[in-house]
């Protein structure tokens, strides 16, 4: 497409879109091996504390997400591996004037390995449109906790998501099988679904974790009772164990997710009982 041919807003913005990608695997020793990176998306790998697996700092040089840009990342962690990914902060998706943004992520823990992926979040700007895609897959004997948390609006700006379009979908793969699968799809009047009470019943904010791992089940009443009481809940299928949040305010909702991860990576990881200092700023 050249300048001369643009009619439109979006075919313009679609010549900036941005397709970052991220390949890694995590070695057996913890140290990251092979890694192919794409901008906007760049790998970091800073120093750690003792106990601590190797990390890996995702970073998006461009500061958000636009409508029409296409990220994915891939990060497989090898037989015996041990490792921690996290963002940088908060990924924001900007408003769009009609290109739909993509991104793919794939987990793969190999045998015997532990693998974290550690949400730092996702804010929907009004009348964003993102389509997303999480898929964990592990072998006999891997660890996997992995989760998410969506912000719908700045809540600073006093900004709600009003109109937008989101396809949020976790695909999970247990030794070859499909363990389970789960979407949300909102589109159009966010609002009106947003306010219902068979809909997110004014929620600003909704986060997911799960562990896969052959003692999930075990670990459910554990779960539970790392739980807030109210506007979360958490359930099992097969090895497959899914915590939900639910809340008005972000950053409660936050805080809550931090002190079940903090806690429940101790026990099920063998990590220690804390969240790395990015978590924090």
């Amino acid at each position: 497409m050249t300048m001369s041919a643009v009619t439109s807003l979006d075919e313009a913005l679609a010549l900036f879109a941005a397709d970052g990608e991220v390949r890694a695997s995590v070695g057996a020793g913890g140290a990251f091996g092979d890694i192919y990176q794409r901008q906007p998306l760049r790998l970091l790998r800073p120093r750690v504390d003792g106990g601590e697996p190797q990390t890996g700092i995702l970073v998006n040089t461009a500061g958000g997400i636009v409508g029409g840009d296409r990220h994915r990342v891939e990060i497989d962690c090898v037989a015996g591996g041990d490792a921690l990914l996290i963002g940088q902060a908060a990924e924001k998706v900007y408003r769009s004037t009609g290109a739909t943004a993509v991104v793919d992520v794939t987990l793969t823990a190999r045998r015997d390995s532990r693998l974290e992926w550690l949400p730092q979040g996702t804010i929907l700007f009004d009348a964003a449109k993102l389509k997303r895609q999480t898929t964990v897959r592990r072998e006999p004997g891997a660890r996997i906790l992995a989760g998410e948390i969506l912000v719908l609006g700045r809540l600073g700006m006093d900004e709600s998501v009003r109109t937008g379009s989101l396809f949020d979908r976790w695909r999970v793969e247990d030794c070859g099988k499909l363990a389970w699968l789960d979407a949300l799809h909102l589109d159009g009047d966010i609002a009106r679904l947003s306010a219902a009470r068979a809909g997110l019943d004014g929620a600003r904010s909704l986060a997911t974790a799960i562990y896969l791992a052959d003692d999930a089940a075990d670990r459910l009443d554990e779960a539970r009772a790392l739980l807030p009481e109210s506007l979360s809940g958490a359930t099992v299928l097969g090895n497959v164990l899914i915590c939900r949040w639910l809340g008005k305010e972000p950053h409660r909702l936050r805080e809550a997710v931090g002190s079940f991860w903090r806690h429940f990576r101790a026990s099920a990881l063998g990590r220690t009982p804390t969240l790395p200092t990015l978590w924090h700023h």
